[in-house]
């Protein structure tokens, strides 16, 4: 995994590096495996209170390896046909097959996730970075939904997770085109929560004032907020009050108030 994802955890932040510089990050079944891997030890490791995923090199994620492309088009998949006829559809982890769920992984990971992103997002790494929280984007980034240039729709849970962001019209424009869009139009259509110039720098900088904060709070906002876009309102507002109910009074509350009245650096234990 090491080979793929370089994985260090200071003061509750964990920095999250695709190492693959050499490739732009490509995702090779090495690549899948990592993020998958390392997304799960992030859900279990109860020390972690905000993460940064980052590329190294030139690029974010330049999408699927082009040695996938190859295979694809060559007799090794009619040969095998019958073997990957509806390989895709198998539900791995939950609702979710195991290229959707190395985006999806970063939603279930309890804490707040930012990905800073430069270069390029081409395709699945658009996605795995779609599956951030929030996204920090260089000036300049090129993005892509490109699935189409290679005859494919994007199958990296982008459909899902493109809708709680950006207009109905502009997903379809982007998804039947494949155009090569920048940080502007990113962050016009949502897809970017900011403009950095130096994108890790200022995710690490909130990424640390996040593990500040109580981390049980952190936690309960990321439960409403993951469910609140397929909720109705009465669910959204019922899940506020449960919530709301479990923090108050508790240890890390008191630690919040105290910290705020006495005009210094919290210190939340446990």
């Amino acid at each position: 995994m090491e080979e793929r994802i370089k994985t260090t955890i200071v003061e509750g932040v964990a920095d999250v590096r695709l190492s693959r510089a050499d490739k732009m990050n490509a995702l090779d079944d090495a690549m899948f495996m990592a993020l998958l891997e390392t997304g799960e030890k992030l859900k279990a490791d109860k020390s972690v209170r905000a993460v940064v995923i980052s590329g190294e090199g030139r690029a974010f994620c330049a999408g699927l390896d082009m040695g996938n492309f190859g295979r694809m088009a060559s007799g090794e998949r009619e040969a095998n046909k019958s073997e990957v006829t509806g390989r895709l559809e198998q539900r791995t982890h939950g609702i979710a097959n195991r290229a959707q769920y190395a985006a999806l992984v970063w939603r279930d990971v309890p804490v707040p996730v930012i990905a800073a992103v430069h270069g390029v997002a081409l395709g699945g790494g658009f996605q795995v970075a779609l599956g951030a929280d929030m996204r920090f984007v260089a000036p300049g980034t090129r993005f892509s939904v490109m699935e189409i240039k290679w005859g494919l729709v994007p199958d990296m849970a982008g459909m899902y997770l493109m809708r709680g962001l950006a207009r109905e019209d502009v997903i379809r424009d982007l998804t039947y085109t494949g155009r090569i869009f920048e940080t502007d139009e990113a962050l016009a259509y949502g897809f970017a929560t900011r403009i950095c110039n130096d994108p890790y720098a200022e995710a690490l900088t909130v990424a640390r004032e996040i593990a500040d904060k109580s981390p049980s709070a952190i936690r309960a906002a990321k439960r409403i907020l993951n469910d609140a876009p397929d909720a109705d309102a009465g669910a959204i507002l019922l899940a506020e009050s449960v919530e709301q109910d479990k923090l108050i009074g508790g240890a890390h509350q008191k630690e919040a108030i105290m910290a705020n009245l006495e005009k210094r650096r919290p210190n939340f234990a446990g």
